[in-house]
């Protein structure tokens, strides 16, 4: 998958090398987990082969890390299962570096109702 020339330039060969393809598309998921996507537009998106995205895919529902309905594929809500990937945080940091990081003050004020305890620090 190519990569932009920031990222190129700000990442260590660790953080490169380790990256695998199920790490790429959950990370994909997870900077879009307001929507669910086929795998051919997943694939389309990351410039993964198709057949690589679908086996990541199958990979990550029986580890219970993204979530399947007819032909659409969403990042799990379950944020603690999410947490205990340990290749969920590379994904995560690569994709903030490529995208930028989500404001906690621009969700929260943009939310319907009470925000939920992990956003107020209450659980920290």
């Amino acid at each position: 998958m190519p990569i932009d020339r920031e990222t190129f330039g700000n990442a260590s060969e660790d953080e490169l090398a380790d990256l695998s393809v199920p790490d790429e598309v959950l990370g994909f998921l997870a900077a879009n987990d307001d929507r669910a996507f086929e795998a051919r537009e997943i694939a389309s998106q990351t410039d993964i082969d198709e057949g690589a995205v679908s086996t990541a895919l199958s990979r990550l529902k029986d580890r219970g890390l993204v979530e399947h309905k007819a032909t659409y594929w969403a990042v799990t809500d379950d944020t603690e299962r999410l947490e205990r990937y340990s290749g969920y945080e590379r994904a995560t940091a690569l994709f903030d570096d490529q995208l930028g990081s989500e404001d906690g003050d621009a969700w929260r004020d943009h939310a319907p109702g009470e925000s939920h305890p992990s956003v107020d620090g209450e659980n920290e």
